[in-house]
């Protein structure tokens, strides 16, 4: 197997609380190659965005312990590199789409001067020609009057576009890896489908990796080749995303499926999962969804290592895994 692009092994991470700390990461293990599109799907508060800032190092420095554990990026080591070292790696090795591109896109200046000044600073090009680069990415991102555009300062722009443009900035400098942290939460379904469409073009002709975060099972099914399932900190199932969709082994994974919109009823409640996640203070012994969990046994009193299911790729943190039917 190749070096991966991204590799995550056995991290586990807090923060400092004001009695006892918020253990946010437990165990995650992960990893991505030249090309993929992997995604992690959780409720709020898995550690999905967490883990993509720590693969940046975009966490304020202090605010955070590790515990142990190691990232590496194209096989070198980030917990360690300095922040010298970090700032050259970020948008040359790997950029990151955030959530809210009004907040990530500098509300003062014009959308060609940000873009112009990023592609310059990791490349050693002249102005005209970084300009017409940013002009050519507008393009790509099926930006009309890309040239006009480049004047227009972010609050002109609709969030659809304001999105494309944040897509354009990741891909500037061609970087081996995008972290998309939720890209299309704030966007409308049909705008967000064409967001997702250019993202996944983009990534395939360019042969660039990405990691995608998101909340909705339905947006990565469209997206990801491989998918990792977050909760309450740690990665609880894994496969190919065609898989871990159809014929989901873990309970919590069952349960966020099942919660989906498309699988309600006319006029009834949706689905929920019962109970609440646990506090991450305090976590319970053994499986942190055991207490939700239809399937808890008395082997739940252990923490379930991550095995393989059945004949597949597909891994399940679980110690009673639903094998034999499909269950959404």
């Amino acid at each position: 197997m190749t070096q991966p692009v991204l590799e995550i092994e056995d991290l586990h991470l807090s923060f400092p609380g004001y009695k006892s700390e918020v253990h946010a990461l437990n165990r995650v293990s992960l990893h991505i190659q030249r090309g993929e599109i992997v995604g992690v799907v959780g409720e709020s508060g898995s550690g999905k965005s967490v883990t993509a800032m720590l693969a940046m190092r975009l966490l304020p420095e202090g605010s955070y312990r590790i515990h142990q554990g190691r990232v590496s990026l194209l096989g070198e080591d980030v917990l360690n590199a300095s922040e010298k070292q970090m700032r050259q790696w970020r948008g040359a090795r790997v950029a990151m789409i955030f959530q809210e591109p009004m907040t990530a896109l500098n509300p003062t200046r014009r959308i060609g001067q940000q873009m112009v000044e990023v592609i310059r600073h990791h490349q050693p090009m002249r102005r005209y020609d970084a300009r017409q680069k940013a002009i050519a990415l507008l393009e790509e991102m099926q930006i009309p009057d890309a040239a006009q555009v480049m004047s227009r300062y972010p609050f002109e722009l609709s969030g659809g576009m304001r999105q494309r443009v944040m897509i354009a900035l990741a891909f500037s400098c061609e970087p081996e890896l995008i972290i998309a942290d939720e890209p299309t939460t704030a966007l409308d379904v049909t705008v967000q489908l064409q967001v997702l469409r250019l993202l996944k073009h983009k990534a395939r002709a360019s042969g660039t990796a990405v990691l995608f975060i998101s909340h909705d099972m339905a947006v990565v099914s469209q997206l990801c080749d491989r998918l990792y399932v977050m909760y309450a900190g740690s990665v609880i199932e894994s496969g190919p995303t065609e898989n871990v969709i159809r014929h989901p082994t873990h309970p919590y994974s069952i349960g966020l499926l099942k919660c989906a919109p498309e699988h309600g009823q006319p006029r009834q409640p949706l689905p929920a999962i019962p109970g609440t996640v646990p506090n991450l203070t305090h976590l319970p012994t053994g499986c942190a969804f055991r207490e939700r969990c239809f399937a808890a046994g008395r082997q739940c009193d252990v923490i379930p290592p991550m095995r393989r299911t059945g004949d597949t790729t597909q891994q399940s943190a679980c110690w009673y895994p639903q094998l034999e039917t499909t269950h959404v």
